[in-house]
C-alpha cells in the first residue's frame, strides 16, 4: 500500500538471476538439537564496525557481498545464499502473503503470529475464540485448516526472459494496448512453464522498473494447517500502543504444517492428505546471539520505493498517505463502535481491523519520517542531479532525454481522476457482498472470451483460487458490518466535492442522499440479497452471463452491473498509465543505476530476498537507546497490568518467576531474551522471515520495524531497526509455559 501502481542495460551484468535446473538437495538427517545453547561470553576480539548501506538482495547478487559478509563473520559458503535451491534458502517459504521458513522433514512451518490471524479467525467462534486464546495441537488431527483460500508457495527456479518481453513491448505504440501486449505475453509465459505440469505454479514479475522481467516457478500447496498460536496477549502483547515501536516484548511466532495428496503432490484439503517433505529445513541455532554479531533475514519483502521517481513521493507525502489515514480512522473508528457487545461481529472485523491498525501506524511513522529526514528534498536533489548527469553527456542525453519530466507530466495526470478512481474500486468493495458481486461480474464478462484472451487473474488457471476466496468470505461476513461499511463509503463519498466523487453514491441512494436515505437504499439491497449464502456466490460465479446479471433477482448482484461499467473504466485508466510507465520506467531506471553506479539492491516486489546487519541497539535519541539491543521476560513482566494489551496470561508470569535459570537464559541477561533489535532493511511481506546467524542457523523471526525508521522504504538511513522474537523465547514458550512436548521433539529439541 506504500505506493501508487507499479511496472513491475547499464550496472546489471551481475544480476542474472536463473537458479539451477538440477534437482533438489535432499532433506538433511534429524538432528538432536540441544535445549540449551552455550554461553560463550564476551568475544575474544573486538566485532568489525558496521554501518548498514541498507538493501534487499538478490540471492544471485550476495557474491557480490561476499567479502563484506565474511568480515562480518559469516561462516558458511556464501553459494549457500545465492541459490535458491540450497540447504538454506529452500527452507524460506511464502505463506499468505508473509515470508516463513520450514523447520522439519515433516513440513512444519515458522512465521509470525499476526500472520496466523486468517486460519485464526477461520476457526473462531464466539464460544471458542482463538483469536484471544491461541491453540495448540496435541497430535496430527488436531491441527486445523487455515481455510480454502490459504496458501504456501515454495520457489523451485527463476528464468530471465527479458529478451522475449521487451523489445515486443516497444514496437506497441499505444499506451493501452502495449499493457496488453505485456499481459499477452505474461499468460503465454506461464502457460508454457505450467504445461503438462500440474504440480508447478508459475508466476511473471519484473526488476528494475521493467528492465527485466522473469518467469517464477513454485510448487504452492493448498493445504496449510495451524499447529501452533500462543494467546493474542503473548503473540500481540502490547497491541497497537506498541505496533511498530520499541522495546517490545511480543512472542510474534506461530506453527503451521503444509499438508500435500498421499502422491505428495498439491491437493485440497483432505483428512487422508500427509505432510509434505520439504528439500530443505533450518536448524536452530547452536551458538547464542548477542549485541554486534551478524545477522540475515530471508524471506519474500513486498514493497518499497528506494528507486521511485522524486514525483511519487511527493504525492505519497502530501495527498496519498494523508487520505489513507483519514479512511482508515474513519473505519476504525466504526469497527471499534460496532464491537461493543458483539463478539461475533469482533470477530469478524479483525483482520481488517489489524491491517487497518498496522497500515495506519505505518503510514504515519513514514510520514513523520519523510518530514523530519526531509526525504523528498533529498529525492529531489538527487533527480537534480540525475537530470545534470543525463545533460553532461550526448549519449545520455539522447538515450533518456526528457524521461524525468514525462514521467512527472504522467502522475500530474492521473492525479485528475486518482481520488473518486481509488474510491471507486477500492473503498466501495470493502463490503464483502459488493466485493464478491464483483468477482462474480466479472468472472462473467471474461467467461466470454477464450481463455487465453482472458485477464490473467481470471484465466482457467486461478479459477479455483477465485472460488476459494469467495468460499473464504464466510469468515470475515458479517451483515451489520457489511451494510455499515457501505454506508461509511457512501458517506465519504457524498462530502467530496461533487467533482470527486464515485458514480456509486448516485446509483445507489441518489445525487445527494440524506443518512436516512442512504439506510433506505442499503436496506433494499441488504434484506433481500441472497450472496451471504456461500453456495448462491459460488453458483453465480460458475454460471452467470453479463446479461443474466442486469436482470438478476438478486438486488447486490444487479447493482454491481450498474457499477461494473464504472469500475471497468477506473481499470481501463490504469492500464493506460501503467502501459505509458512500460516504456518510461525502464529509461529512467537505467539512466537511474548508471547515475548511481555499482551493485544496486532492486526494490522489493514479493520476491525472495536477502538482507544482513548486525544486532544493534536503538541509536542515540530513539526511545530504548538505553536498554541494549535485547528485552527479557522480565521486562515483560514489569510492562504486564493484567489489563489489555499488557494481559500476559497468568501461566507465562508463573514460568517467568524462574526463567533466570531457565536454559533458555542468556548468561549476559541473567533472563530469557524476548525480541531483539537490529540495523537490518526489512519491510511488509518480511513479517515471519527467518533471521539467521552467521552459521545460516534460525536465531529469531522479524515482525516489525520501529516507528523512526519506517520511512525506510523510501529512504535507508543506518538508523533504521528492525524488530525479532528471539529463538530463545519461542522455546521458552514451547518448553515452560505451554509444555508442547511434540512440538519440541519435532524441532529437534532435547526434552
Amino acid at each position: 500500500m506504500s505506493g501508487l501502481f507499479r511496472a513491475s542495460s547499464l550496472a546489471l551484468a551481475s544480476f542474472a538471476l536463473a537458479c539451477s535446473a538440477s534437482s533438489p538437495p535432499r532433506p538433511p538427517a534429524p538432528q538432536t538439537r540441544p535445549l540449551t545453547v552455550p554461553d560463550a561470553g564476551p568475544p575474544a576480539t573486538p566485532k568489525p564496525t558496521f554501518e548498514n548501506p541498507g538493501g534487499m538482495w538478490l540471492p544471485t547478487q550476495v557474491p557480490l557481498k561476499a567479502e563484506e559478509l565474511k568480515r562480518l563473520g559469516l561462516a558458511i559458503d556464501p553459494a549457500l545464499l545465492a541459490n535458491p535451491k540450497s540447504s538454506v534458502l529452500a527452507s524460506i517459504v511464502n505463506l499468505n502473503g508473509c515470508s516463513a521458513s520450514f523447520v522439519s522433514k515433516e513440513g512444519l512451518v515458522v512465521t509470525n503470529h499476526h500472520c496466523a490471524t486468517g486460519a485464526l479467525q477461520h476457526n473462531s467462534t464466539p464460544t471458542e475464540n482463538l483469536l484471544e486464546l491461541g491453540m495448540l495441537a496435541k497430535s496430527r488431527a488436531e491441527e486445523r485448516s487455515s481455510g480454502p483460500s490459504s496458501r504456501l508457495s515454495v520457489l523451485s527456479k527463476m528464468t530471465d526472459v527479458t529478451e522475449q518481453v521487451r523489445p515486443t513491448l516497444a514496437q506497441v505504440t499505444d499506451d493501452k494496448a502495449r499493457k496488453l501486449q505485456l499481459e499477452k505475453l505474461q499468460k503465454e509465459l506461464v502457460a508454457r512453464c505450467e504445461q503438462g505440469r500440474k504440480d508447478v505454479r508459475c508466476g511473471f514479475v519484473s526488476y528494475y522498473g521493467g528492465l527485466q522481467y522473469f518467469v517464477i516457478e513454485t510448487l504452492e500447496i493448498r493445504d496449510v494447517r495451524i499447529v501452533y498460536a500462543p494467546p493474542e496477549s503473548v503473540g500481540s502483547f502490547g497491541g497497537e500502543i506498541d505496533n511498530w515501536r520499541w522495546p517490545r516484548q511480543c512472542g510474534d511466532f506461530a506453527f503451521f504444517r503444509a499438508y500435500v495428496g498421499k502422491d505428495g503432490l498439491p491437493a485440497d484439503y483432505s483428512p487422508d492428505n500427509v505432510p509434505y517433505q520439504p528439500p530443505a529445513f533450518l536448524k536452530l541455532a547452536s551458538a547464542p546471539l548477542s549485541e554486534g554479531d551478524l545477522v540475515m533475514v530471508t524471506g519474500y519483502p513486498g514493497h518499497t520505493e528506494l528507486l521511485s521517481p522524486a514525483v511519487e513521493m511527493q504525492q505519497i507525502q502530501s495527498v496519498v498517505y494523508p487520505e489513507q489515514l483519514a479512511m482508515f480512522d474513519a473505519y476504525l473508528g466504526l469497527i471499534a463502535e460496532l464491537s461493543k457487545g458483539d463478539p461475533e461481529l469482533a470477530i469478524k472485523a479483525t483482520s481488517r481491523r489489524r491491517g487497518f491498525d498496522n497500515y495506519r501506524t505505518k503510514h504515519l511513522g513514514e510520514l513523520e519520517g519523510m518530514q523530519k529526514a526531509k526525504l523528498v528534498d533529498k529525492k529531489l536533489a538527487e533527480q537534480q542531479a540525475l537530470r545534470a548527469f543525463i545533460e553532461a553527456d550526448a549519449a545520455r542525453k539522447a538515450a533518456f532525454g526528457s524521461v524525468l519530466g514525462d514521467i512527472e507530466a504522467l502522475y500530474l495526470e492521473q492525479e485528475k481522476t486518482r481520488v473518486p478512481d481509488t474510491a471507486l474500486e477500492r473503498e466501495l468493495l470493502l463490503p464483502r457482498l459488493f466485493f464478491a458481486a464483483y468477482r462474480i461480474a466479472r468472472m462473467a464478462e471474461e467467461r466470454q472470451k477464450p481463455d487465453a484472451e482472458r485477464d490473467p487473474s481470471y484465466q482457467e488457471r486461478n479459477v479455483n483460487r477465485l472460488k476459494d476466496d469467495l468460499k473464504s468470505i464466510d469468515a470475515s461476513y458479517s451483515p451489520k458490518l457489511d451494510r455499515a461499511f457501505l454506508k461509511l463509503a457512501l458517506q465519504r463519498d457524498r462530502a467530496r466535492k461533487p467533482e470527486q466523487r464515485t458514480p456509486a453514491l448516485a446509483l445507489i441512494a441518489g445525487k445527494e442522499p440524506t443518512d436516512a436515505e442512504l439506510d433506505a437504499a442499503i436496506a433494499k439491497l441488504y434484506d433481500k440479497t441472497k450472496l451471504g449464502d456461500e453456495k448462491t456466490r459460488l453458483e453465480l460465479f460458475d454460471k452467470a452471463k453479463p446479461a443474466t446479471l442486469a436482470a438478476h433477482t438478486d438486488p447486490i448482484v444487479r447493482m454491481m452491473s450498474k457499477l461494473y461499467p464504472h469500475i471497468r473504466a477506473v481499470d481501463d485508466r490504469r492500464k493506460r498509465f501503467e502501459g505509458k510507465l512500460l516504456l518510461l520506467s525502464p529509461r529512467y531506471m537505467e539512466a537511474l543505476l548508471a547515475f548511481k553506479g555499482g551493485a544496486v539492491a532492486p526494490d522489493a516486489n514479493g520476491t525472495l530476498r536477502i538482507a544482513f546487519g548486525t544486532v544493534k541497539k536503538a541509536p542515540p535519541g530513539d526511545p530504548g537507546a538505553d536498554i541494549g539491543a535485547f528485552t527479557t521476560v522480565a521486562s515483560m513482566v514489569k510492562k504486564s497490568t493484567g489489563k489489555e494489551p499488557f494481559d500476559a496470561p497468568q501461566k507465562l508470569l508463573a514460568a517467568a518467576k524462574n526463567a533466570p535459570r531457565s536454559r533458555f537464559a542468556a548468561k549476559g541477561l541473567g533472563d530469557v531474551p524476548v525480541d531483539f533489535l537490529s540495523d537490518l532493511h526489512i519491510t511488509n511481506g518480511n513479517s515471519g522471515s527467518a533471521t539467521l546467524n552467521a552459521k545460516g542457523e534460525l536465531v529469531g523471526l522479524a515482525f516489525d520495524g520501529t516507528y523512526e525508521s519506517v520511512a525506510s522504504d523510501w529512504l535507508f538511513t543506518p538508523n533504521t531497526r528492525s524488530i525479532h522474537v528471539d529463538l530463545r523465547y519461542i522455546l521458552f514458550m514451547l518448553a515452560e509455559v505451554e509444555n508442547a512436548q511434540r512440538l519440541l521433539a519435532e524441532l529437534g529439541v532435547e526434552l
